[in-house]
């Protein structure tokens, strides 16, 4: 098993799909038919890369529309995509999607990159006219008060069916590129309600007292996000604990030695130091208390923090959560300090979207390279870290009780994407996202996570605009640019998203 296995993999999204013509026009044009079905088989198969697809076939009827819509609601579908294969009346279309609810996208995908011209046939302009209907099914659905939205480019075959009369290989070009990506950004969206749906958030102990940014209420979380919240208190972690035994822990010591580098002593900072054995001891038997804390409860994702009296159990029971932290993050089970809820959340939407989700605040900025350090004192997701992270002993863990081992790191170079769930004075949950870059710039010795990330813009100029939308001061960093794919999510999930330059 890697050591980046996930506890519990996201669900598969399940994909609705189905074409539409009109009836009179297969006795009329022999082939068409048959020619858009194989259209319709084709997408199919590309979709089913990235999900379940349950593929109607081809409706040419209001009638059938019925059939479809019901057939769609036993299948239990997330999304569903409607080929506009050829014309077909909107009254064949609309009866589908007022029965079934699942959020629609029209596909306007021309098998063609240009008609010839010269050589074409009625029933051959019929198979690349997907995009006459389309606005007619637009006002339709306007009327009708049903949200869609539409992809419109290329097929993207990599081959001309023999009864084409034109060139239908159009994998290459711009244009399917462009379309096949958004579909796939949809088809990965949709995963995530639904994994979220059947996700159970641990939160332990209680939030950062007087972080008032960080304050939700669990009965508003699950109602929009549909996540089950589990209250968790420090005995059950400690309950686990005990039973913990060596072999248990030098297990968690051997993964720990694997994913981490030891350090020496900061050059800069006094309580910055090498663990000692105690300390590293300590953290793999509290790491293997977590992970056994998370299988026990079926935990998808995990808030905690807790203060402890100085000196007691608890103090030092929490004092080594950092390591484990990280490590049950990078496999699959984000977890953020502070009791921020609304954070964990914004981590799991990375997590099952494949691009990771670093628990980040901003730590300072850098004037003359114009970049924000990014980062925290823990956890870190690992699995996206630019080389191998290094364990510090920390004297102290500032503002905060007890003393343990920290993670210092950087998220690797490239493109990344910051997402930070938010909540509005209306009680309503609201995703802000800003694409950057991820520099090789210097960090601090201090045992915190920290990356320098240069964004679109001046950063006092950045900082202005996020801080005007009132953002929660933790966000989630995710590798590779994910604006377009979050803006999607959020359609989905039935939340605002802001997107900064």
């Amino acid at each position: 098993m890697s050591l980046l296995t996930p506890i519990k993999p996201a669900r598969k999204p399940r994909i609705g799909m189905y074409s539409v013509g009109l009836r009179a026009y297969w006795e009329q044009f022999p082939g068409l038919r048959e020619r858009l079905e194989q259209y319709g088989a084709f997408i199919e198969q590309k979709i089913a890369q990235w999900a379940d697809v349950f593929h109607y076939g081809l409706v040419d009827t209001e009638s059938e529309g019925r059939s479809a819509g019901e057939w769609l609601n036993t299948q239990n579908v997330d999304l569903v995509f409607c080929h506009a294969a050829t014309y077909s009346t909107s009254s064949t279309v609309l009866p589908i999607h007022l029965i079934n609810k699942a959020p629609v996208v029209f596909l306007n995908l021309q098998p063609t990159e240009r008609m010839n011209y010269e050589g074409s046939t009625t029933g051959e302009w019929l198979a690349h006219c997907g995009a006459c209907p389309v606005p007619e099914f637009a006002n339709a659905f306007n009327r009708a008060g049903i949200p869609f939205k539409v992809v419109n480019g290329l097929l993207g075959l990599d081959y001309t069916p023999d009864i084409s009369l034109t060139n239908e290989g159009t994998s290459g070009r711009k244009e399917a590129v462009r379309a096949w990506r958004e579909i796939e950004e949809w088809v990965r969206a949709a995963g995530v309600p639904r994994t979220l749906r059947h996700s159970r958030f641990g939160f332990l102990g209680n939030t950062y007292s007087g972080m008032l940014d960080m304050y939700s209420d669990f009965t508003m979380i699950q109602a929009q996000t549909g996540l089950h919240i589990e209250v968790l208190e420090m005995c059950d972690l400690d309950r686990i604990l005990r039973s913990v035994t060596p072999q248990e822990t030098k297990r968690k010591r051997d993964e720990v030695l694997a994913m981490f580098q030891l350090s020496g002593d900061s050059p800069s900072d006094p309580i910055a130091r090498k663990p000692t054995e105690e300390q590293l001891e300590w953290s793999c038997k509290v790491a293997a208390a977590q992970e056994k804390l998370v299988r026990e409860y079926g935990l998808d994702a995990l808030t905690y923090y807790y203060h402890g009296a100085p000196g007691g159990e608890y103090e030092q029971l929490q004092g080594g959560f950092i390591v484990g932290h990280s490590l049950l993050t990078a496999r699959g089970i984000p977890c953020s300090g502070e009791g921020d809820l609304k954070t964990a959340v914004a981590m799991k939407i990375c997590d099952i979207l494949g691009t990771g989700g670093s628990f980040s605040e901003i730590v300072v900025v850098d004037y003359v390279d114009e970049t924000i350090l990014l980062g925290h004192d823990g956890p870190f997701h690992i699995a996206i870290s630019e080389g191998r992270p290094v364990l510090r002993g920390m004297g102290l863990f500032h503002g905060k009780q007890g003393t343990g081992v920290s993670v210092e790191a950087k998220v690797r170079t490239g493109p990344i994407t910051t997402l930070n769930l938010t909540q509005t004075g209306d009680g309503r949950l609201k995703l802000i996202s800003s694409e950057a870059e991820s520099t090789n710039g210097p960090i601090m010795r201090i045992g915190n996570t920290q990356t320098p990330v240069k964004f679109k813009q001046h950063p006092d100029d950045y900082m202005t605009a996020w801080f005007a939308e009132a953002p929660t001061h933790h966000c989630a960093m995710s590798i590779g640019h994910n604006a377009s794919l979050f803006s999607k999510v959020a359609e989905l999930m039935q939340i605002k998203h802001v997107a900064l330059g």
